[in-house]
C-alpha cells in the first residue's frame, strides 16, 4: 500500500518550498515532487527600466544572493552594449564574490544543513574532555574546541533545556536512528555552530569593505565600480586580507574536519549515500583570480562520466513550463530561449486529498495536481535534458575538466574522509562539495587580491566609458557561477529601455518540475529510492533537500494584484525601543 507524504514548508531555506513524495509498504520513496507556492514577478518589474538600474532591481530577487544578482545584471548589460570593465573593477567584484561565496557556505553547512547531521541533545550527554581529545583526531589546529570552551557550550544549551525550550534548536527530529555523530562530535560540532556566529558577522563586513553594505552591496555600476577610495587606501585593503585570513582559519580547521568527519561517521548511512540520481551536471567559469584566470571550470558532464566535459552551447539552454503555474502565448514552442522567454502566471490550484499526518493516521488535505500543474518554478533544460547546478557540478566538472584547483583539494577530501569517487554522487557528496569549493577559494582567493594590488602600481582604472544608442537595439547575458549554482541573466534593450529579461537561477534548474517529456528535476531525482525510517519524522527528505541550499526567493517572487492581505505581522512597542 502506498502513501503520500507532505513536507510543507521545508524550513531552514530561503522562500517557500513544498514537497511531495509517495512512498510504497517499505517506506521506500517511489515518487516525488517539488512545488514552490509563491509567484515569480521580477523580472517583469525590471522591463522598461533604463538598463542601468536592471541589476539594483535584480539583486532585490533575494535578501541572500543579494550580490549574486546584483552582478550579473550589471555584466548581462555590460555584455549587451559591449563594455569590457577595467581589470581593477574585475578584481573587486572577485573579492566581493569571493566574501559572498565564503559567507554562504559556511552558513548553510551550520545555521541551515548542519541540523541534519547534528544531533543537538546528544550533545548535552559528551564528556567534554573526550570531545576536546576528539577534535584533534580530525585537524591539527582545532576552532573552539578546547575542554573549557566545549562545557560553556554545553552550559549554553542546557541553560535552554532548563527553560524548558531548545530555543533556535527547537522543533527538530532529535534522537533519529539516522544520526551516527556520538555525543562528542555532536559537541563539537555544536560549538562551531555558535562559534559561526561570530564568524559570519566578519565575513559580512568583508563583503561591506568594498561594497559600502551587506546584503544589497552598492559599489557596481554598469562600466566597472564606485568604490574608487577604498581601493587607493591601504588599510581597507589590509582589512578585507585580515578578515579573509581569519574566516580561512575558520573553514580549514572548523568546517573542513567536521564535514570529513561526517563522511567518516555516515558512510554507512543508505540515505545520505543516495541523493543523486540524476547525473547531469552543467557549471560555468566563476571566481576570477587574475587577466582571463578563474578558479571554477566551465562545461557539461553527461550521466556522471567524468572522463569527459562537453562545451556549453548557450543556445540550448530553454525554459518550459509544461507543469509549472504559467502559460506562454503566441507560440508553438514547449520551451522558449531566455531571450523570448515569457513569465505569465497561470494558476490552476491544488486537489482534494489525503495524506499521512503527523500522528502517522491518513488526513484530508489540499495537494498537488500530480498531472496537472503544480510549481511556480520553471523547469529549465539543456538540450532537453534536466541538469543539476551547484557546488557538486562545480566539482565534477572541475574534476572532468582536470581543474588545477579542484582536483588537488578534492582528491585529499576522498582521501582523508576514505570515500571512494562515487561517493561524491549522493546527498553527503553534495555536502562535502560545498566545503571542497570553500576550501578552493580560501587556497587562491588571494591571488585576486595580489592581482588587484599588482595592476594598481600603473593603472588606477575603475570604470569604462561606454554610451547606449537609443536608435540600436542590444542582447547579452551573464552567465557564471554563484553559490547555489549555475546563474544567467538575460536581457534586451529597445529604445533605450529593457525591452525583455529573463532570469535563470540555480533553484529554478534544481528545483523544477516535470517538463513536457515527464522528465523529473534533480530535486525529484534525489528523492527516488530513498527509505524513511520514520515516516511522521521524514528527516531524509529534509537532509537530502537541504544538500542543494534551496532559495526558493531567486526562483518565485511573491505578488498579489488584487490588494490581498498576505499576511499580519506585530511589533511589540516595548521591544522596539530596546
Amino acid at each position: 500500500m502506498t502513501k503520500r507524504i507532505v513536507v510543507d514548508p521545508i524550513t531552514r531555506i530561503e522562500g517557500h518550498l513544498r514537497i511531495e513524495v509517495i512512498v510504497d509498504e517499505n517506506n521506500v520513496i517511489t515518487d516525488a515532487f517539488s512545488s514552490s507556492t509563491l509567484f515569480r514577478g521580477l523580472e517583469t518589474i525590471i522591463k522598461g527600466r533604463d538598463p542601468r538600474d536592471a541589476g539594483f532591481i535584480a539583486q532585490r530577487i533575494c535578501g541572500v544572493c543579494t550580490y549574486s544578482h546584483y552582478k550579473a545584471g550589471i555584466m548581462a548589460v555590460e555584455d549587451a552594449l559591449g563594455i569590457t570593465p577595467p581589470l581593477n573593477a574585475q578584481m573587486v567584484r572577485s573579492l566581493m564574490n569571493i566574501s559572498l561565496f565564503l559567507h554562504d557556505h559556511v552558513v548553510h553547512f551550520y545555521t541551515l544543513h548542519g541540523l541534519d547531521w547534528c544531533d543537538i541533545t546528544s550533545a548535552l550527554k559528551a564528556d567534554p574532555r573526550k570531545a576536546a581529545k576528539e577534535a584533534f583526531k580530525h585537524t591539527e589546529y582545532p576552532i573552539n574546541t578546547g575542554e573549557d570552551e566545549l562545557k560553556r557550550v554545553q552550559k549554553r544549551v542546557a541553560d535552554f533545556v532548563k527553560q524548558g525550550a531548545l530555543g533556535p534548536f527547537n522543533n527538530a527530529y532529535w534522537g533519529h536512528k539516522t544520526y551516527h555523530f556520538t555525543p562528542e562530535q555532536n559537541l563539537i560540532v555544536l560549538s562551531h555552530y555558535l562559534k559561526l556566529l561570530e564568524v559570519q558577522r566578519e565575513i559580512a563586513k568583508m563583503m561591506a569593505i568594498f561594497g559600502a553594505k551587506q546584503p544589497h552591496p552598492q559599489s557596481l555600476t554598469v562600466g566597472g565600480i564606485t568604490a574608487v577610495m577604498d581601493i587607493l587606501d591601504p588599510s581597507r585593503i589590509g582589512e578585507w586580507k585580515a578578515k579573509f585570513e581569519m574566516v580561512s582559519e575558520f573553514i580549514n580547521y572548523a568546517y573542513y574536519p567536521d564535514v570529513v568527519m561526517a563522511a567518516k561517521m555516515f558512510n554507512n548511512e543508505q540515505s545520505v549515500l543516495k541523493g543523486c540520481n540524476l547525473k547531469n551536471f552543467i557549471s560555468h567559469s566563476e571566481m576570477q583570480i587574475g587577466i582571463n584566470e578563474y578558479l571554477f571550470s566551465t562545461g557539461v558532464v553527461l550521466d556522471g562520466d567524468l572522463s569527459k566535459v562537453h562545451t556549453i552551447d548557450e543556445e540550448l539552454i530553454k525554459e518550459e513550463v509544461t507543469n509549472s503555474w504559467y502559460k506562454y502565448e503566441n507560440t508553438q514552442e514547449v520551451a522558449l530561449h531566455p531571450y523570448s522567454g515569457q513569465t505569465n502566471p497561470y494558476h490552476t490550484g491544488f486537489k482534494d486529498g489525503q495524506s499521512l499526518g503527523p500522528d502517522g493516521k491518513m488526513i484530508d488535505t489540499k495537494l498537488l495536481d500530480l498531472k496537472g500543474k503544480y510549481s511556480w518554478i520553471k523547469s529549465p533544460r539543456y538540450d532537453d535534458m534536466p541538469m543539476e547546478v551547484g557546488p557538486l557540478a562545480t566539482i565534477v566538472v572541475g574534476l572532468a575538466a582536470k581543474n588545477p584547483y579542484i582536483t588537488p583539494v578534492a582528491t585529499k577530501f576522498l582521501k582523508d574522509s576514505g570515500l571512494p569517487i562515487e561517493a561524491l554522487f549522493s546527498t553527503l557528496g553534495r555536502t562535502a562539495a560545498r566545503c571542497i569549493e570553500s576550501v578552493v577559494i580560501c587556497k587562491h582567493g588571494m591571488k585576486a587580491l595580489d592581482t588587484l594590488i599588482e595592476n594598481l602600481k600603473s593603472d588606477q582604472t575603475t570604470c569604462a566609458p561606454y554610451i547606449i544608442d537609443k536608435n540600436k537595439v542590444y542582447q547579452g547575458r551573464y552567465i557564471g557561477n554563484v553559490p547555489r549554482g549555475m546563474l544567467s541573466h538575460w536581457v534586451k534593450i529597445k529604445d533605450g529601455v529593457v525591452e525583455n529579461y529573463q532570469a535563470v537561477v540555480p533553484s529554478t534548474w534544481n528545483a523544477g518540475p516535470r517538463d513536457h517529456k515527464g522528465q523529473k528535476g534533480p530535486y525529484e531525482m534525489s528523492l527516488i529510492g530513498t527509505k524513511i525510517e520514520d515516516l511522521t519524522r521524514p528527516l531524509e527528505i529534509i537532509r537530502t533537500i537541504h544538500s542543494f541550499d534551496p532559495c526558493i526567493a531567486c526562483s518565485v517572487h511573491m505578488m498579489d494584484t488584487k490588494g490581498n492581505a498576505l499576511g499580519e505581522y506585530k511589533v511589540e512597542p516595548n521591544f522596539a525601543k530596546i
